[in-house]
């Protein structure tokens, strides 16, 4: 059978283990075959290849459900539940979403972006299964590196008092979660792993009997059963802490071994109540550049399969907006011991492993865990400390609590840098960050800010370290900058609040935040070319809004747009309206954003232009708004 054939995973019934075999090699061609022309995640998937095909043997798909955590190592699941032929468009507008989506397929039983989640959604289900009297199957997949997530282990606990509801949970165990794992738990499984009796049975257990004469060929078939039990013999030592939590402990077991995952899968069924299967992978399994650099490999642009190397842009870029981050706030860490930056898990996304390089003792990942990042931060800073706390928009979101409770009531300076704010593209839905503007700005003691440009970003870092007198939040885009000139040092901090003007005219007032500041601009320019003048200004802060300088122009011109890379509702364009209705200047304002929907996974400009946001596009709505009697539409 051939890879392409499979459009059901219950096609894999009956299938020999060298069948599989050859199933994995496909899936693992496929995989690497499409990554390299569309990028997308790489390791992740590669390293779950035997554990998705061992698992899926043993589960009748039309009933039984598999939630896997954050849905990039779920590749394989795609190639064998139906998508195959469609694989290709992996990550790109109306195409294969690169994560988990239960509306693309009945097979897709949750979705997932974030970590940690997959164990409450599973035991959610196997709760509702026992209240309807029904018989499937749960089964949660998750990694060593998610279980650093509260949530998770939340769902453990919860799980574990629960000895009469039948739940499978499958610690895919890779050392792994984009960097190296972090923390007691990561470096417990790693004891778990390297411990001397599953070492014993691992490497020498087998080879023993075999020089036993006269036996020990005999004894092969019954060699895994044994080698079994005595794993089981070994689990006070090595799985403890799980069951004493209330789990059925079964593992380690070689992730690669289709066999050996088999048998214990089937096993894991038999027993009643919370079962965990510790399943050991290598992430990147099967490309051996993948193996060798596992954080490099995590996700990859398109690339060249046989030399791994990335595919060069036809032209140079302007440097990255994390890398320019990263690279200010190394600078200023040089010279202030006070700085200490955090991030939960994402060390090269965010760019802070240059600052973990240069100064260990002024860098902390607390693994996959922003909330308590968040009150970490707030700790530091109660102590005199200037915390950084790099954390994506879209993962900010999990520590909104913490951000209110313990930073924002008890008036505690942490400098937020959100990355990835703004439309971010392939990864669709789950990490789009466009809600932090509305979701911070009505928190009291929240200062916050987004630069223009990667110029005006140091100048932020400076400020955000600066201000000491309450939480402060500086959101950036995914991506590179315009290519403006940098400094190296002697960045001047800018004034709270307060904004500037960049054009000057007397038709129309644009209102720009962030990243949507050079589009006013270019809007500004093709308006100019109708016969429309505009004010153009770059807000630069949300909150405190620079009424000053807004709102008289704004009744002097009597026609407002505002621009922003984030939601309307509750947005940039939102705290403009709110403070022209209290002073009570009534004039018309038109908000451009991201309206009440879903961005789906496309490249980001794919994504603006359905939005409306291309500079044109703007420029084309100001007019309907404002000018249709004069001008007409924008060729």
């Amino acid at each position: 059978m051939h890879l392409s054939e499979i459009t059901h995973p219950n096609q894999l019934h009956g299938l020999s283990i060298r069948q599989l075999q050859q199933i994995a090699r496909q899936i693992r061609d496929k995989h690497l075959q499409t990554v390299a022309a569309t990028g997308g995640h790489l390791g992740p998937g590669l390293g779950v290849v035997e554990l998705t095909l061992g698992l899926y043997q043993t589960l009748d798909l039309d009933q039984d459900k598999v939630i896997w955590d954050v849905g990039h190592q779920a590749y394989p699941h795609k190639l064998i539940t139906g998508r195959y032929s469609n694989f290709h468009t992996l990550r790109q507008k109306d195409g294969v979403a690169g994560y988990l989506k239960r509306c693309e397929s009945k097979f897709d039983h949750f979705g997932a972006g974030h970590a940690s989640t997959s164990i409450s959604a599973a035991l959610g289900m196997a709760l509702a299964r026992d209240l309807k009297g029904e018989k499937f199957k749960a089964v949660a997949v998750i990694g060593d590196g998610a279980l650093t997530g509260g949530m998770a282990l939340e769902a453990i606990n919860h799980a574990g008092h629960l000895p009469k509801t039948n739940l499978l949970v499958v610690l895919n165990d890779n050392e792994m979660s984009i960097s190296p794992n972090v923390g007691a738990i990561p470096r417990y499984l790693n004891k778990m792993r390297l411990s001397p009796p599953v070492q014993f049975i691992k490497d020498n257990f087998e080879e023993q009997f075999k020089q036993i004469p006269f036996v020990g060929e005999s004894l092969s078939p019954e060699l895994g059963r044994i080698k079994e039990g005595m794993k089981r013999l070994a689990v006070p030592k090595v799985g403890a802490v799980f069951e004493e939590l209330g789990f059925t402990y079964m593992g380690p077991v070689d992730g690669h071994n289709l066999e050996e995952l088999i048998a214990t899968f089937q096993q894991a069924h038999q027993i009643q109540g919370p079962v965990l299967v510790h399943v050991v992978t290598t992430k990147g399994k099967g490309y051996e550049l993948a193996e060798q650099d596992q954080v490099g490999y995590h996700a990859q642009n398109p690339f060249n399969l046989a030399t791994g190397k990335a595919i060069p842009s036809s032209k140079p870029k302007p440097p990255a907006y994390a890398k320019v981050f990263a690279h200010t706030l190394v600078k200023l860490a040089e010279q202030n011991p006070k700085i200490i930056g955090i991030t939960a898990a994402m060390a090269t996304g965010t760019g802070l492993d240059k600052l973990q390089a240069k100064l260990p003792n002024q860098y902390i990942d607390v693994g996959i865990a922003e909330q308590h990042a968040v009150t970490l931060a707030a700790g530091l800073a109660s102590e005199g400390m200037r915390p950084v706390a790099a954390i994506y928009s879209t993962f900010l979101q999990r520590a909104y609590d913490q951000i209110i409770h313990d930073v924002c009531i008890q008036n505690l300076p942490v400098f937020f840098c959100l990355d990835r704010a703004g439309i971010v593209g392939a990864d669709g839905p789950t990490h789009q960050g466009m809600y932090d503007i509305a979701y911070l700005r009505c928190i009291p003691n929240m200062v916050l800010m987004a630069p223009k440009d990667e110029a005006e970003l140091q100048r932020m870092i400076v400020t955000g370290i600066n201000h000491t007198s309450s939480a402060i939040a500086m959101r950036f885009p995914r991506g590179n900058g315009y290519g403006v000139p940098l400094m190296e040092e002697g960045w001047e901090p800018l004034e709270i609040g307060k904004g500037e003007i960049l054009r000057n005219g007397d038709d129309v007032l644009i209102v720009g935040y962030g990243t949507m500041v050079y589009p006013s601009m270019q809007a500004a320019e093709i308006l100019s070319e109708h016969g429309i003048e505009a004010t153009v200004i770059n807000a630069r802060f949300v909150k405190p809004l620079d009424t000053e300088l807004i709102l008289p122009l704004a009744k002097k011109i009597g026609r407002v747009v505002t621009l922003e890379e984030g939601c309307v509702m509750g947005g940039f364009g939102s705290a403009v309206a709110e403070a022209l209705l209290d002073a009570d200047i009534v004039v018309p304002i038109k908000r451009i954003g991201i309206p009440d929907v879903l961005v789906e996974h496309a490249t980001p400009e794919e994504s603006k232009a359905e939005l409306g946001l291309t500079s044109r596009q703007i420029a084309e709505r100001v007019m309907q708004a404002y000018f249709q009697k004069q001008v007409s539409a924008v060729v």
